[in-house]
């Protein structure tokens, strides 16, 4: 008999054990962060080694820098600042410096940034001197009582806060050049998608989310557009709600598609509002909407988002998606589709 109660004493301990062990993997982690670089054709079959190493070692970076703010108590915003201004330095990625070429042959910024806590937003568009689009989103939100500002304007008050201005040639790349010489020579009025090193095509935008020890969400997005593209379009990137979302009760949200469609179909926001009013989790929400939604309108891309608690998503329609996340120690980094 007393070995029989020592045994259940002991079934006892390892159940109680394995109860904590599952609660505490369920707790919500102290910061986390995730990214995207564009989602699009992007498929193993046509990317050799050495180019797929040059895009993991960059996301990693990437997350790196966010991480590393996070880690130490930094705020989220800081976090997504950074991690979008390395990727837009980066020419691998069609934002900032590796930003695809307009039908005039000139390079025009969008990028948008929106803060959880309070949804302060900014945004800029159509700008062609200010080295980090991202940081002039941030200013406008900060500094100005507007969320949007474009073109001449937009640079003007990014000069004025003393952001770093460069020449236009400062964005051009053969690589992003040579793009733009092929499509006006098949089609002078098509606008066509970004292509990586290895010319898979892909929506051409940068983002991140972080959420910060503080429970701060932040997003941004930032991006060069398409190529060809004529009459100063904007995508989905620069809009709030559409491209970029943060909301501290919900979700963080920042998107890389066809920029149309995520704009007629608020797809950012779509994501937060059916959290907030149908009370879905964020797996479903992200699911619904770019696994259904989008599909049955036509609408091609992806979207990185984390929620309240930390727990984070990265659904893509397309073949393959640039991306990655981090949180209490552990990271994945991916670019195809599983």
């Amino acid at each position: 008999m007393r070995h029989i109660y020592i045994l259940t004493i002991l079934l006892s301990f390892i159940s109680c054990q394995q109860k904590t062990t599952k609660t505490a993997s369920n707790l919500k982690p102290a910061y986390a962060i995730v990214i995207h670089g564009g989602a699009g054709t992007i498929e193993k079959k046509d990317m050799d080694a050495a180019t797929e190493k040059l895009y993991l070692d960059a996301l990693n970076e990437a997350l790196n820098i966010g991480e590393t703010i996070l880690k130490n108590g930094g705020k989220s915003i800081d976090a997504v600042e950074a991690t979008i201004r390395y990727m837009e330095d980066s020419p691998l990625f069609n934002a900032g410096k590796g930003a695809v070429f307009t039908n005039e042959g000139k390079n025009e910024l969008d990028a948008s940034i929106m803060t959880g806590e309070n949804q302060m937003a900014g945004a800029v568009g159509s700008i062609m001197t200010v080295k980090n689009p991202i940081s002039a989103a941030r200013a406008v939100m900060e500094k100005s009582e507007h969320v949007m500002m474009i073109g001449k304007g937009a640079e003007t008050f990014a000069a004025n806060c003393g952001l770093e201005i460069v020449d236009p040639s400062y964005f051009h790349t053969e690589k992003r050049w040579n793009s733009l010489q092929k499509i006006l020579k098949e089609d002078e009025q098509k606008t066509e998608l970004s292509e990586d090193e290895k010319g898979n095509k892909k929506h051409g935008t940068v983002g991140c989310v972080a959420l910060d020890k503080a429970g701060n969400i932040v997003a941004g997005t930032s991006t060069g557009g398409m190529t060809n593209k004529r009459f100063n379009r904007l995508g989905d990137a620069p809009i709030i709600g559409a491209g970029t979302y943060a909301d501290n009760n919900t979700c963080g949200v920042s998107c890389t598609g066809h920029g149309e469609y995520f704009i007629r179909y608020t797809v950012a926001r779509d994501i937060a509002a059916m959290m907030e009013y149908k009370g879905v989790s964020l797996k479903e929400a992200c699911q619904y909407i770019v696994y259904e939604k989008l599909v049955q309108k036509g609408g091609e891309g992806g979207l990185v988002a984390i929620d309240k608690d930390g727990n984070i998503e990265m659904p893509f329609n397309s073949s393959g998606m640039y991306r990655g996340f981090a949180k209490d120690g552990k990271r994945e980094v991916k670019i195809y589709k599983d």
